[in-house]
């Protein structure tokens, strides 16, 4: 079993990326805010899940050891394979899932793609009790105006990130940003365009 990856990323898609570990290259399926962000050339560390199919060897990797954890979970769901699973975890954080599942809300899950009502509503019944908010880093600073924050993710999702990069970027630059910044849309906004760069979509 392949539990993780270390190393150079060679080439990186959308929602994919090649490692370089020891001279070998790994091709990995990872989340959308994963893809975005990394860099040929730069060192990389992955969680990783090898699904074996008839036909395949399949390697998911994510950033943290709690999305792989919601993953292992998520693929246990009938009706949700790795892919649907990783769709999930490219449009929503760790805490999203686990307060949309604690809310019994599957409107979260049925806005990706390749999930259905029925399925979305299966994710929230087989996932209930299994999954808790771990304090990602979508969640506002403290310090940071929460509707502030809201307004820009929701800024970013309309010109076409996906709610999960949208949400991590604003707080990310929410709490590098001065006070005044934290204050208002506009500058905030601003800064969170230059984290993200042009948008993958």
């Amino acid at each position: 079993m392949i539990s993780s990856l270390h190393g150079a990323v060679l080439h990186s898609t959308a929602d994919q990326v090649v490692i370089d570990v020891g001279g070998v290259g790994f091709s990995v399926a990872v989340p959308a805010d994963v893809a975005h962000t990394a860099t040929v050339g730069e060192r990389l560390m992955l969680h990783t899940s090898l699904i074996v199919r008839e036909d395949a060897l399949s390697l998911y990797g994510f950033a943290e050891r709690s999305e792989l954890e919601i993953f292992g979970l998520l693929i246990s769901v009938t009706g949700v394979g790795p892919k649907s699973a990783l769709g999930v975890l490219s449009h929503l954080t760790v805490d999203q899932i686990a307060d949309a599942v604690t809310a019994e809300d599957d409107a979260p899950f049925r806005r990706v793609s390749g999930i259905g009502p029925k399925t979305a509503k299966l994710i929230v019944l087989q996932l209930a009790g299994k999954v808790h908010p771990v304090g990602s880093v979508s969640k506002p600073a403290a310090n940071a105006s929460v509707d502030v924050v809201d307004q820009v993710t929701a800024a970013l999702v309309g010109l076409g990130w996906s709610e999960k990069v949208a949400a991590e970027a604003a707080a990310q630059t929410a709490a590098e940003a001065s006070e005044a910044e934290r204050a208002a849309v506009a500058p905030l906004l601003r800064r969170t365009l230059a984290l993200l760069g042009p948008a993958r979509v």
